[in-house]
């Protein structure tokens, strides 16, 4: 059986540049569900060190104790990869996952495991080891999504990156382009990740404003399936807890599902039940956790 805890919630996701100590200190106090402190694109290659360093420094606060934090670190085959993650790592305090840039194949993962593994064990912070997210962000990588989302023991989530994948593909980019462009790869993504049993969120929305194309955006991204969005801004975080989070009506039809199939196994059925004129099976109770881990409660 499928177990979604409400911990999962992941409806919001900010991304903050990692060298900008001001930023980084105010960042956990947006009310985001995670935090993405960005040591790649939001980096000048001149302070990638620098920013490293000032990443690591924050995140052993006071202020970021409790906040789920994930760390962006340079993409594979760059001359700061290695270093990232080594850093991270070996810090006795530092965020819950690392998230993978312009993952294009198995073996890019294959590669940040064993770095893990070998930076893990001569460390030995006692920490519980990193979780790793995959931002898709290349043609390679769309091509080759069911081999990634399989990959590694340790990937919680498969991420969909606009503005490096609209290069990728020599599409339109920005807050103007068309919806409708993207619904075929957004499916794409939304069928591996399910496939695998990790989590799907969609990448920013290419402007800081909250308007109609950033509202519009965030609600194809719910109304498809997927459990949370990314942030470019601070302002955008309310709107993202909002728009993803169920109502009150869809969480007590969610606890009335997972209900009436306990009740099913307790007095020894098997296959489908019915609750009010809809069968129900495991499949629907796995739908039913995920509204509740959105919601942020349990069964």
């Amino acid at each position: 059986m499928t177990v979604i805890p409400a911990s999962a919630a992941r409806r919001s996701c900010l991304s903050v540049p990692g060298s900008s100590a001001s930023m980084l200190a105010k960042a956990p106090l947006r009310g985001a569900d995670e935090v993405i402190v960005d040591l790649e694109d939001a980096v000048a290659v001149a302070a990638k060190d620098d920013a490293r360093e000032t990443t690591l420094a924050a995140l052993g606060e006071p202020q970021w104790h409790g906040v789920r934090a994930s760390v962006r670190v340079n993409a594979p085959r760059t001359p700061w990869c290695h270093a990232d993650i080594v850093a991270i790592a070996s810090a006795t305090t530092g965020p819950e996952s690392i998230i993978v840039p312009k993952v294009e194949s198995a073996g890019d993962l294959a590669f940040v495991d064993r770095l893990l593994d070998g930076a893990e064990a001569a460390a030995r912070t006692g920490r519980r080891p990193l979780r790793v997210q995959a931002l898709i962000e290349t043609a390679a990588g769309i091509a080759r999504l069911d081999e990634i989302a399989g990959a590694s023991s340790r990937l919680d989530s498969l991420i969909l990156g606009y503005a490096d994948l609209s290069a990728s593909l020599g599409r339109a980019a920005g807050a103007g382009a068309e919806l409708d462009s993207w619904r075929a790869i957004q499916d794409a993504v939304l069928v591996a990740a399910r496939t695998h049993d990790v989590a799907a969120i969609d990448g920013p929305y290419l402007g800081i404003a909250v308007d109609e194309g950033f509202i519009a955006a965030a609600q194809r991204a719910r109304a498809m399936g997927f459990d949370g969005k990314w942030a470019i801004h601070p302002a955008q975080v309310a709107a993202l807890n909002a728009l993803f989070t169920p109502s009150d009506e869809e969480v007590e039809h969610a606890r009335a599902v997972i209900g009436a199939l306990d009740d099913a196994e307790r007095e020894g059925g098997a296959g489908a039940v019915a609750l009010d004129g809809q069968m129900l099976d495991e499949a629907v109770r796995v739908a039913a956790l995920r509204v509740l881990a959105r919601a942020g409660t349990a069964a």
